[in-house]
């Protein structure tokens, strides 16, 4: 009878641990919510995100492993997002900061648009964030010096604009910056540009490309040059008005001389005239 009931209780425990390994995985909720909303606002014209479904976002991680094309999981939190070089199109979702366990973020090489999501500070184990070669504008969000663990900002070739946010400089951990081929303009803060001790130092080369960027390791203000078409406008502005003077002086030195004429053959003429 012993035996029966010892033999009983192992298969329960054998039972119990089957039902538990072939339970289905769930997904955190927020991590449902921060994907569900990403898909939403992101226009995929290839269909390379086919596998992204409600039913995938419900279970998005089982281990290290996901069903969904780009992400990649660890302890059932999805851990990191790359969706380079897919064509997307749409905007960046400010949802994404409810993937509150990212640490990588990439999605570079596509066609995405409007600005980067203050949001994102609340990302505060990311330490990779790569958005180089979109048609992303407006500003760089000064919200990103919150996510201190960040080693790379990566934003060339996109179309920002405004001033380097100097709170960046806070980042200490910061190995490599990229802010090549924007719009922006202002003066480089010393926190970035001229950094010193243990900090990563960055060449002109993460600075170039952007025409009103200015201070070390670029040009200094004072010894940016002015435009071609700059120099070519004042040259012709400058010469049309020595033009103007010059024609003017003429035009009251011929008057002048006319009026002196007249007024000498009057006094010629006036000598003339006999006396009556």
């Amino acid at each position: 009878m012993g035996a029966v009931n010892r033999v009983s209780s192992l298969l329960i425990c054998l039972l119990s641990c089957l039902v538990i390994f072939i339970r289905p995985s769930t997904s955190d909720p927020n991590d449902e919510a921060c994907l569900t909303q990403l898909f939403a606002d992101l226009e995929d014209p290839t269909n390379s995100l086919k596998n992204w479904t409600i039913a995938n976002f419900a279970n998005s991680c089982s281990g290290f492993d996901s069903p969904l094309l780009g992400a990649t999981c660890n302890n059932g939190r999805i851990y990191k997002l790359s969706l380079s070089n897919l064509s997307l199109r749409g905007t960046i979702s400010p949802s994404l900061s409810k993937c509150t366990n990212l640490q990588s973020l990439d999605l570079s090489s596509n066609v995405l648009s409007g600005s980067i999501p203050t949001q994102l500070k609340e990302l505060v184990n990311l330490a990779v964030l790569n958005f180089s070669s979109n048609r992303l504008s407006g500003p760089i969000p000064p919200e990103l010096s919150l996510c201190a663990y960040l080693n790379v900002i990566d934003l060339h070739d996109n179309q920002l604009t405004g001033s380097i946010p100097q709170e960046l400089g806070l980042l200490v951990r910061l190995s490599a910056f990229d802010v090549s081929n924007n719009r922006l303009s202002g003066m480089i803060p010393p926190s970035l540009g001229n950094r010193t001790g243990n900090l990563a130092r960055f060449n002109a080369s993460s600075f170039e490309g952007n025409k009103e960027l200015y201070g070390y390791p670029l040009e200094a203000y004072k010894s940016r040059g002015l435009s071609v078409l700059a120099i070519v406008g004042i040259g012709l502005g400058s010469g049309l008005l020595s033009l103007v003077v010059s024609f003017t002086a003429v035009c009251i030195w011929l008057k002048m001389r006319e009026q002196k004429m007249m007024a000498n053959e009057e006094g010629k003429i006036t000598q003339l005239m006999p006396d009556y």
